[in-house]
């Protein structure tokens, strides 16, 4: 199922819609129609103006969350970073980008950019409202003002929510490009996540003080731990297999089924051989890749019925063994799949999978 649709492009980068949006995009506007005045609409009659003003207010709000991701984006670009997408989440705005810029200060300008931009549109539309309330009167210019000024006061907070020294947060990379000018790379992220896993700690435990206790701040809480987490392990992963060779690390010995074979003959297969996922090749042509999670897709009484090519995913995610295994981890991810397979001149030469690349990570981290 498709989950993201593209709706334009900026600067050459698609921007993407995920699914999810749509619901924050209902939520958002419900949000701002219940709350009256200063910062909703609760209280504005017609009724369906208040509704239609919460909408107008929550579209040009993630207008201004993907204008701070472009600022970003600009910078990344500027330092050669490809950009791959821009996607609106029910959390806000994420640019997908191949790699962070390697040198400190390239990086903490990419990450201040985006709050940057969040505060530069805050103070441009509090300037804005100074002027409405200066020049202009009138009911209708009060509504204006209210829009203007919840906009305002949104960009404000996004931006210095963002500073905070925690990952994912803008703040959090800042601080890792500081660390990173007086120790090496890995170990920079290592603190920066520390500081956040920290952060997270504290802001959980608020939550659970506060009177009456508050799910948002645990919410927040486990966003942050999880992003502190998720950075440090990437970071270690990355950088330690960066100068691993594919060929040097993938498994030579290559054990195919037949596309003919039938999933109960593939369980038994699978025990005997201790591996969850396999190449389909007839003919010396490489069909499909086959894996235990999609013969668990069949019920166990359909199995002996159903063939591996019902099954297999056709559309192979290859690499060649030249490429390094940080590349490899990337692929591995962005493809969501626990194995490769290492092609050469057409020709399978080996398989990589996710165990071979912890088993080496392994390794070298001692």
């Amino acid at each position: 199922m498709k989950t993201s649709f593209k709706i334009g492009s900026v600067m050459g980068i698609p921007i993407l819609i995920h699914i999810t949006f749509l619901i924050v995009l209902f939520l958002f506007a419900f949000v701002f129609s219940s709350v009256p005045e200063p910062v909703g609409f609760a209280d504005v009659q017609p009724a369906i103006l208040g509704y239609g003003l919460s909408l107008l207010t929550t579209i040009l709000l993630f207008t201004c969350v993907l204008l701070h991701e472009l600022g970003h984006s600009y910078f990344a670009k500027k330092y050669g970073v490809k950009i791959d997408n821009i996607t609106l989440f029910l959390i806000g705005g994420v640019s997908s980008m191949e790699e962070m810029p390697r040198e400190p200060d390239q990086e903490a300008k990419m990450a201040f950019a985006g709050p940057f931009v969040s505060f530069l549109i805050g103070g441009i539309l509090f300037g804005l409202n100074l002027l409405i309330d200066t020049v202009v009167t009138g009911y209708s210019t009060t509504i204006i003002y209210r829009l203007v000024y919840i906009l305002a006061s949104i960009n404000i907070v996004l931006g210095v929510f963002n500073l905070i020294p925690a990952f994912p947060m803008d703040g959090g990379r800042i601080l890792r490009a500081f660390f990173a000018r007086h120790m090496n790379y890995i170990k920079a992220t290592r603190n920066a996540a520390n500081v956040g896993k920290f952060f997270a700690f504290m802001l959980a435990l608020l939550g659970i003080l506060s009177n009456p206790w508050n799910p948002w701040l645990l919410l927040i809480a486990v966003f942050i731990y999880m992003g502190a987490s998720g950075e440090e392990r990437s970071t270690a992963v990355t950088r330690t297999l960066e100068n691993v060779q594919v060929k040097d690390v993938m498994s030579s010995d290559i054990i195919s089924v037949s596309p003919e074979m039938n999933l109960e003959e593939l369980v038994q297969f699978m025990f005997e051989h201790k591996h969850m996922g396999y190449p389909v090749i007839q003919h010396n042509v490489l069909k499909g890749i086959v894996t235990f999670t999609d013969v668990h897709k069949v019920a166990q009484v359909d199995r002996i019925s159903t063939l591996v090519s019902d099954v297999m995913t056709r559309d192979v995610v290859t690499i060649s063994p030249d490429d390094n295994a940080s590349e490899a981890f990337k692929v591995l991810n962005n493809n969501n799949v626990g194995r490769l397979v290492v092609m050469e001149d057409g020709e399978i030469i080996g398989i990589l999978s996710r165990t071979d690349l912890m088993h080496t990570m392994t390794l070298l981290s001692e």
